[in-house]
């Protein structure tokens, strides 16, 4: 899946909403606790009633890893099932990986060849060879961490470069860019720094971004179309607890399908602002 097949999607369904697949076995409705695989049964039921609205689905892999070999299984079925029932759906790892690039070409081959996954995301720390397997990969895509929503993303991100008087999300910008393009490589820009996806798109206008942070984070989402849409939209704009957890009954998908409705809602205005749809 290539940019304009991804913003075929996004016109389609007048939404840049991607659900992430944050899955919490404390959060989840009790009931599904005696199912065979509870994380599976909740992901499926939250992938077909929000399937209508989201253009991305992102689970993180933490929320798998955790229970070892069973929370393999059920991310596996999760993925599979995505990418069967509903194919033309973006899938996104969040792995956040990177290492030396012996050790990145097997972690591409598990993400992108035996998971199948559309997309990876990447810490650029350790530079251009860590990133390099994965976009040795034909049609998948690397995100990289450039700006992240967390509340100490300070204690190295806007650090600045005495030499080029960049701060270093600048530079993981800049550099990056040398190493890939707008069909293969996206970044994470957290919604809680809206206000910096001006300075973020002169530096890379026309690459999509990943922006968690609206909802339960406080991030807006009209502050992040204002200053981060671009003319294909560019923006895939990540809800994971927002909708996952508004209701702990029998209802619950139903509640989520209500919640991610509401957010295509918003964002079908914001598109239609700006001429897209």
């Amino acid at each position: 899946m290539d940019a304009t097949q991804l913003f075929e999607q996004i016109k389609l369904k007048k939404s840049f909403l991607c659900v992430g697949l944050d899955t919490d076995l404390n959060r989840i409705p009790e009931f599904l606790l005696s199912k065979e695989d509870p994380i599976f049964e909740f992901n499926k039921a939250i992938i077909d009633a929000t399937a209508e609205f989201a253009v991305a689905y992102k689970p993180n892999l933490a929320f798998y890893e955790q229970y070892g070999a069973t929370g393999w299984t059920s991310l596996q079925k999760t993925v599979k099932y995505i990418r069967t029932k509903h194919p033309n759906i973006f899938t996104i790892a969040d792995a956040k990986r990177g290492d030396i690039s012996n050790t990145s070409r097997m972690y591409a081959r598990t993400f992108f060849n035996h998971l199948d996954f559309h997309a990876i995301t990447l810490s650029p720390y350790m530079g251009h060879d860590t990133v390099e397997p994965f976009l040795a990969f034909e049609g998948k895509w690397v995100i990289l961490l450039s700006l992240t929503s967390n509340s100490s993303f300070d204690d190295f991100q806007l650090i600045e470069n005495a030499k080029s008087g960049k701060r270093l999300y600048q530079e993981v910008l800049s550099k990056s860019m040398l190493w890939g393009n707008e069909n293969n490589m996206m970044y994470v820009v957290g919604a809680t720094r809206a206000e910096m996806l001006k300075e973020i798109r002169k530096i890379a206008p026309d690459h999509f971004l990943l922006v968690p942070g609206v909802g339960e984070q406080g991030g807006s989402l009209a502050d992040v179309a204002k200053y981060g849409m671009n003319s294909q939209c560019g923006l895939l704009v990540n809800s994971a607890r927002g909708i996952l957890y508004t209701d702990q009954s029998m209802r619950f998908a139903g509640a989520a399908r209500a919640k991610a409705m509401l957010l295509q809602k918003e964002m079908e205005g914001l598109l239609k602002e700006v001429g897209l749809i």
